[in-house]
């Protein structure tokens, strides 16, 4: 009986360690499991925890000193403001129409939808702050463009200062008002008619739609131009621009009240850009003949002083033939 009962009071006690709590032993083998990448990631958590209080703090404190800069600027007499909020009350308003058509939606894959999707971001952002922002129009938005829309930035049903509708640009305004830009039009334009609408084709499609827009408006009856982009500068790729740089353009142009500025204010630099004169030729392609024949004058004397070939100077000078 008493070789039972200790039998019987020994078991519990046996099992009394909780079997979720691992040994120093186990500790240490899981912490040997973790990568060095997943043990940099949990230490941060643990940090991250760890101060949580000190970052609500700190929210607080900053809450409440604009709370005291507010009260000090009400008893100055002085308006809070951004100066965000000032640049946009220097604003003046253009009557110009910029209409964005975006009708090409099942042309496009995915990839080209949500490249489209952030290009039309960045048009509204851009008229938002712009000097003189234009009438923003956003036609036949729908299909894949206004899914992703509505799955990656709720917050476009808000946007202030643009017109959006499902329906096509030609249902939108009149014909006789419309004008669309397209590079693969004869006619180019030399300066922005007010009271016109400019239409610039949503398409994304890598050169693969050749025409298309230009076709469209041909169909439809309407006007169309390109922007003088060959008169004023040279470039080393095609002359179809983004959707965003075409509206950032036109928005430089209203600005400045030149082309020439306005593409290279915009145009990115892996477009190669550069400036050309009244006949046509780049300005940086003259200025390196006129280089390269004062180098030739100077040849002998670098000769007579046994220059290095290789030397920074020369490698400088080869660099801008090649250019």
């Amino acid at each position: 009986m008493a070789d039972g009962s200790g039998a019987a009071v020994a078991a519990p006690q046996r099992d009394a360690r909780p079997e979720s709590a691992p040994s120093d032993g186990e500790a240490a083998a899981e912490e040997q499991t973790l990568s060095k990448r997943q043990r940099k990631k949990l230490l941060k958590h643990q940090k991250w925890e760890e101060e949580r209080e000190l970052r609500k703090q700190r929210r607080k404190e900053r809450k409440q000193q604009r709370r005291l800069e507010r009260q000090s600027q009400a008893e100055q007499g002085a308006e809070p403001c951004s100066a965000r909020k000032r640049l946009r009350r220097e604003a003046t308003p253009s009557p110009l129409r910029l209409v964005v058509d975006c009708s090409f939606d099942q042309l496009m894959t995915l990839k080209d939808v949500r490249k489209l999707h952030k290009q039309i971001q960045r048009c509204y952002a851009e008229n938002r702050r712009a000097l003189h922002p234009v009438q923003f129009y956003l036609t036949s938005l729908g299909g894949q463009l206004k899914q992703n829309m509505d799955e990656n930035d709720k917050g476009w049903v808000n946007w202030k200062d643009i017109t959006i509708k499902s329906e096509h640009y030609h249902e939108v305004l009149a014909k006789n008002e419309l004008v669309y830009l397209t590079s693969d039009s004869p006619n180019v334009l030399t300066e922005l008619d007010q009271g016109k609408a400019y239409v610039i084709g949503g398409l994304v499609d890598h050169n693969h739609h050749k025409g298309l827009t230009f076709e469209r408006a041909k169909e439809l009856g309407i006007d169309h131009a390109q922007l003088p982009l060959s008169s004023f500068v040279k470039m080393n790729s095609r002359k179809v621009l983004a959707v965003n740089h075409v509206f950032e353009i036109i928005l430089a142009y209203l600005e400045k009240g030149s082309w020439q500025e306005a593409f290279f204010t915009v145009l990115p630099q892996r477009k190669g850009a550069v400036a050309v004169d009244q006949d046509g030729k780049a300005v940086q392609e003259k200025e390196d003949g006129d280089s390269d024949s004062d180098s030739d004058a100077t040849t002998p004397d670098q000769k007579k002083e046994g220059e290095d070939p290789n030397s920074a100077q020369t490698q400088n000078s080869k660099e801008k033939s090649d250019a």
